[in-house]
């Protein structure tokens, strides 16, 4: 959730920090703090709270320097407070650190520095990065940035600054994001955590790989390995613009978002599905049709709502293409390298291309031998350049941390890989295949015909606020949506939702369900749909609420529900792009009345936007 931003040249350093800061205050924080190098000292001006609270310090008094870090916190080790905010001091003041990660030695580092003399004010893991810096500086940052990190076990991305090289910052990167700005005019550099901070400066940048260090000052920029060793980067063009992350008269980014959804899908799509013969075409793929007939297995690598958007990628590869899919969440995948061979395609799916257990597991993946495929969002991400294959989402930058557009456009990018495989391994007649390409390219058509139903929506959400406890259900295609929609209310309203496979509700979660429940299913045309009504009639006998994603022409569906809400009709297979809306829609809704009418408000800067 943290944020950084470092400069060197002839701006006002704090402003440039500050509005660095700001476009980084969608990720959620609890703290913020600068630190300048003013007359050979770095002086640190710190606040718990958001960043208005900052800026009202600074106007106090504002440090005036050419060089800069600066920082926002969402609290791991320690509470929010003005002592655990960055950035940290080494024991006299004389070098400064901001850092996002985790260093997991952290407590016995501490308890080494400790024993030699160095006295910590914080409870961060951050601040023993600068005392092993002090520990090691011998007058040269790069090389006590280079020495410290050595001793270091963790995740990090990290900037240094020192007052006796008042010129310089030196930043390094272990899992954590870090992007370079090449400034634009001469005579100024940038550094940050997230492309956002550095927009409304530069579009020039390098993408820094785990492991590189990187040397600025305000003429020049060098990046090398931990090991010293010069590393040649290529200049990469930031394509968003710094308008593209603003809400655009929206309350939130979140919604902003939700609703920008036919817009991403259409850019998904691209020009993907061509001519009146509806030919795919997925140039730059990156895997060859040899390997893809030869694939045994396919395993999803993914976290969160990626690896919801991978269950409907397994419900489609199978039927379609007949081949078994894996899906686990990263994090637990790393412990189960079983699964990989050399026979083996992971998926690995992230919105960002920076997740961290993923890229674990992908790594993992790579040992065994497996080849990998990228579905993600950011071009030259880690996820992206360290597959073999790659499949953009093209979806815009996604501002909201609680994801809305990268999921449904997840779903649309793996059911066009699974058309290409289908063709591949021929399991798809010519008819079938241009049936259901055709009904691909009408998805965004019908995504706007989805968000029609946000006015019913908002009703629902006023008519069942009082509810606390829900159960999201699903079936099939539908499994995934039932999961997606109760993390989005977790995620955001904060209550209490758990998604279950509706025919799982007979072994144990039936005995939840009373009429303070209110349960949300999908229920479309397909195989499942007499299974589904059977669940809804074991939930209306035990008095709980029931709300039906349903589609639009199904006119016996309100016999089983309280209330119904109506989604296009489309392909079983490709639905789950489209059920998922009405999902978003709810959780956001739910999560704004609890923030305004009902006085227990739910933390919407850190899930859904910056106020």
């Amino acid at each position: 959730m943290c944020g950084i931003m470092g400069y060197l040249g002839n701006r006002d350093t704090v402003e440039v920090l500050l509005e660095g800061l700001r476009r980084l205050e969608y990720r959620g924080y609890d703290s913020a703090g600068v630190a300048v190098s003013v007359n050979g000292k770095i002086e640190l001006i710190k606040s718990k709270g958001k960043i208005s609270q900052l800026t009202e310090l600074l106007k106090k008094h504002k440090p005036e320097g050419p060089s800069g870090i600066g920082h926002t916190r969402w609290a791991t080790h320690g509470p929010p407070s003005t002592k655990n905010a960055h950035p940290h001091a080494d024991c006299k003041g004389h070098l400064a650190v901001v850092h996002n990660g985790i260093i997991e030695n952290y407590l016995e580092l501490r308890e080494k520095l400790e024993a030699e003399g160095h006295t910590f004010r914080s409870e961060t893991d951050t601040e023993t990065l600068a005392h092993l810096f002090e520990k090691y500086y011998k007058g040269d940052l790069e090389a006590a940035v280079r020495r410290g990190l050595k001793d270091v076990k963790g995740s990090y991305a990290v900037v240094a600054i020192c007052d006796k090289e008042p010129g310089k910052l030196v930043a390094a990167r272990q899992y954590s994001p870090l992007i370079v700005g090449l400034g634009e005019k001469p005579g100024e550099n940038f550094v940050a955590s997230d492309p956002s901070a550095i927009l409304p400066f530069t579009r020039k940048s390098y993408l820094i790989d785990n492991g590189e260090m990187v040397i600025l000052t305000a003429d020049k920029v060098e990046v090398k390995t931990l090991a010293g060793k010069p590393v040649k980067k290529s200049i990469f063009h930031i394509e968003w613009n710094a308008d593209m992350a603003e809400k655009g008269g929206y309350k939130h980014f979140m919604i902003k978002e939700i609703f920008e959804q036919p817009a991403a899908l259409r850019q998904t799509i691209g020009d993907r599905i061509v001519g009146r013969q509806l030919d795919l075409n997925l140039e730059g793929l990156g895997l060859s049709d040899a390997f893809l007939r030869r694939v045994k297995k396919i395993v999803v690598v993914a976290c969160g709502t990626a690896s919801y958007a991978g269950m409907a990628g397994q419900y489609a590869i199978e039927q379609l293409c007949g081949v078994p899919v894996v899906v686990d969440v990263a994090s637990e995948l790393q412990n189960r390298e079983c699964v990989f061979d050399k026979d083996t395609l992971g998926i690995a799916i992230s919105q960002s291309g920076e997740t961290a257990d993923t890229l674990q597991a992908m790594r993992m993946a790579k040992r065994r031998g497996a080849k990998l495929l990228a579905v993600t969002n950011v071009v030259g991400s880690s996820v992206a350049r360290e597959s073999d294959g790659l499949l953009y989402i093209h979806a815009g930058p996604e501002i909201g941390v609680a994801s809305t557009k990268a999921y449904t456009s997840q779903i649309l990018a793996v059911l066009l890989f699974c058309m290409h495989l289908a063709r591949v391994r021929e399991t798809l007649s010519p008819r079938v295949a241009r049936r259901l390409l055709r009904g691909i390219k009408a998805l965004p058509d019908l995504a706007e015909e989805a968000l029609k139903e946000s006015d019913h929506i908002l009703a629902l959400a006023k008519k069942y606020k009082h509810i606390k406890r829900y159960l999201y259900l699903g079936r099939g295609a539908h499994y995934c949506t039932a999961m997606e929609g109760a993390l989005k209310l977790k995620e955001i309203a904060y209550l209490d939702a758990e998604g279950y496979a509706a025919g799982e509700m007979k072994h144990g979660p039936l005995a939840l369900v009373t009429e303070e429940v209110a349960v949300l299913a999908a229920v479309v045309e397909g195989p499942h749909y007499e299974k589904s009504i059977g669940n809804l009639q074991e939930i209306r006998a035990r008095s709980g609420k029931v709300v039906v994603i349903a589609n639009q022409d199904d006119t016996e569906i309100k016999k089983y529900a309280d209330d119904v809400i109506r989604i296009p009709k489309t392909e079983e297979v490709l639905s789950s792009v489209i059920a998922g809306i009405p999902m978003q829609l709810y959780a956001y809704y739910v999560s704004d009345l609890w923030d305004r009418e009902i006085d227990q408000p739910r933390n919407l800067a850190k899930s859904v936007t910056v106020e």
